[in-house]
């Protein structure tokens, strides 16, 4: 049975995840490694002030879910599929072996300066939940525009969507949202506009320094949450990871593209669990697993049980 390993985005952070990896032998020798890589003790990142900053939430996700990648690898357990929601694409190039984890360290710290940079404020975005892709689109064209701009920014699910942009814009789609009868519209806890053409520019930059990166085809199947394709060649990965904090996040395909592909065991890497609530909808012939909250042996075990069962 083929299973993907998910690599969560912003959004799902914890303060102290990294302390927590500095207890284990297998897990600390990816701080140290990191550490090495950015100049700086990578714990330092790791508190309720530093995670204020994009670029610490960035690369304190890159960290941890590359460490408890390589943890299930040495322990014998392998992905046929990898992919990650924004910042996650990275940790799930640097597990495919496209990219080393000291270039995906160094690119995702200027990635989250250069994210920050742009909107150090007054913008940011918002979870609509409880409405169809054709209505939240509808709302964004009525209140779009140059004073006010407001994007799709991602699709997380058939009634759930996240939109990006300016507080006001944002303030306005959710009051309309409201009134078609969402769910709900809750602003997010980010403080930049992902995924959206308003951070075209910074992205610019970023395909620069992404330029001078050694990229490799992939040993394990990549799949893009952008394009929900799978990538093979090094110059997609390449233009997919630069690129990717302005293209729409389509999560809802991705997942649909890994199951049409034969996947049936979804894997959420930490921190959070969110990606396995979305995995569900989709996966319903299979399994969808966190690795947070579950003991390490018994997930050795639900591992290799649901590995070996042939849907």
């Amino acid at each position: 049975m083929s299973t993907l390993w998910a690599f969560p985005g912003q959004g799902a952070q914890q303060p102290g995840m990294l302390h927590v990896l500095a207890g284990d032998d297998s897990t600390r020798e990816c701080l140290d490694e990191a550490s090495a890589a950015l100049g700086q003790n990578v714990l330092e990142l790791d508190s309720n002030t530093a995670l204020s900053s994009t670029r610490a939430v960035q690369l304190c996700l890159l960290i941890t879910g590359v460490a408890y990648a390589r943890l299930l690898i040495a322990r014998g357990h392998r992905p046929d599929y990898v992919s990650g929601l924004s910042i996650g694409a990275y940790a799930a190039a640097v597990v495919s072996g496209a990219m080393s984890f000291a270039d995906a360290l160094r690119l995702v710290s200027l990635r989250g300066h250069l994210m920050q940079q742009a909107y150090p404020q007054g913008y940011g975005m918002t979870a609509i939940i409880g409405l169809d892709l054709a209505t939240t689109e509808r709302l964004l064209a009525q209140v779009n525009c140059a004073e006010q701009p407001v994007y799709l920014a991602n699709i997380n699910a058939d009634t759930q969507q996240v939109i990006a942009g300016s507080d006001s814009a944002m303030q306005q789609v959710a009051a309309l949202a409201k009134n078609a009868a969402a769910g709900c519209a809750k602003r997010l806890a980010m403080s930049v506009p992902s995924h959206c053409p308003l951070l075209a520019v910074p992205a610019l930059e970023l395909v620069e320094a992404s330029a001078k990166v050694c990229v490799k085809a992939p040993a394990i199947r990549y799949l893009s949450s952008s394009s929900a394709r799978l990538l093979t060649r090094p110059e997609q990965l390449r233009d997919d990871l630069a690129n990717n904090m302005c293209r729409i996040v389509d999560w809802r395909n991705t997942l649909q593209t890994a199951y049409e592909r034969g996947v049936r065991l979804h894997l959420e890497l930490p921190p959070g669990t969110v990606l396995t609530g979305l995995a569900r909808r989709v996966f319903g012939a299979g399994q969808a697993l966190a690795f947070q909250g579950v003991r390490l042996d018994t997930l050795d075990a639900m591992l290799r049980q649901e590995a070996s069962r042939d849907f």
